[in-house]
């Protein structure tokens, strides 16, 4: 069995992405990992050289800034970096800029790829999901974080990104997949509110054009307390992010028993969190029984 990582990177120093980490996530995982490096106005590239992993392929891209809509041009250059794994490979494990993977992990995601490497029914495989926000303390526990989405894929270059990037489609129909026990920790939402500021500017011309970019040219920072609702995180980071959350240099406190919910997400919070089922949430995937 053999599997190749893939993510795609551009201006990461300057929007503080932890790339380097998310890449070491997964690299004890895969017997390869393809870069697609954009073209970036910051060290980006030499911050992507720095790892120096021989499972490392790096490949450079030039973004179409014209494609504005929804995001898309994600799932574009994402395509690009799938296009670079060798059909030799069984699996492609997709990991995002601001995405890690816990080292606690590996053996569960190693595991799962042996069980359905030969089950073709298993198109994907699906993870858990923890949002951080403001700080590496808190995560965002209502409906508007997504629960799940797919990481791994079968390296069928009939499968490509979606919408996004968010997840993945074979031929325009949602992918089969298994749910396997392991999570993907998302710091996209981690960083500190200027810099916060700064990156929504930018990611934001990606769904909007300038005119998004307009929108957010009033605030210099970003208002981290303008949250529906979150909790305090008690589990432990991936080593690999110790060093990146020790040198954090902002600090952000937010009242956990605050909630900004209507009453239907107040109702379906609470079913929630007594029965852990989420009611009426769009399924970006089907999941085999």
């Amino acid at each position: 069995m053999k599997i190749a990582g893939f993510t795609i990177a551009r201006n990461v120093v300057k929007n503080d992405y932890p790339i380097v980490e998310a890449i070491q996530s997964i690299l004890p995982m895969v017997d390869a990992m393809i870069v697609l490096a954009g073209d970036s106005e910051d060290n980006t590239n030499e911050m992507l050289e720095s790892i120096q992993d021989p499972k490392m392929q790096i490949f450079h891209s030039v973004w179409d800034k014209s494609v504005v809509q929804g995001g898309s041009v994600y799932a574009v250059e994402t395509n690009k970096a799938f296009q670079h794994i060798d059909d030799s490979y069984d699996w492609a494990f997709y990991i995002q800029a601001d995405e890690v993977v816990h080292e606690q992990y590996h053996n569960t995601i190693r595991d799962a790829c042996k069980k359905y490497k030969d089950d073709k029914r298993v198109e994907g495989l699906l993870f858990k999901y923890l949002h951080f926000y403001g700080t590496y303390d808190y995560v965002g526990d209502s409906r508007r974080w997504y629960q799940y989405e797919i990481r791994i894929i079968r390296n069928d270059k009939s499968i490509s990104s979606y919408k996004d990037a968010q997840g993945f489609r074979k031929e325009g129909r949602k992918l089969k997949v298994k749910i396997i026990d392991a999570y993907i920790y998302h710091y996209g939402w981690v960083k500190s509110p200027k810099t916060m500021q700064e990156k929504r500017k930018e990611v934001t011309k990606y769904y909007h054009g300038n005119a998004g970019e307009e929108q957010l040219s009033m605030a210099d920072v970003f208002n981290f307390n303008e949250f529906d609702s979150i909790q305090r995180f008690e589990g432990s980071h991936p080593a690999i992010m110790q060093k990146r959350i020790q040198a954090r240099n902002w600090q952000l406190d937010f009242d956990t028993t605050k909630k900004n919910l209507s009453l239907k997400n107040s109702v379906l919070y609470w079913i929630e969190k007594k029965t852990g089922k989420r009611l009426f949430s769009f399924k970006n995937y089907e999941i085999l029984k």
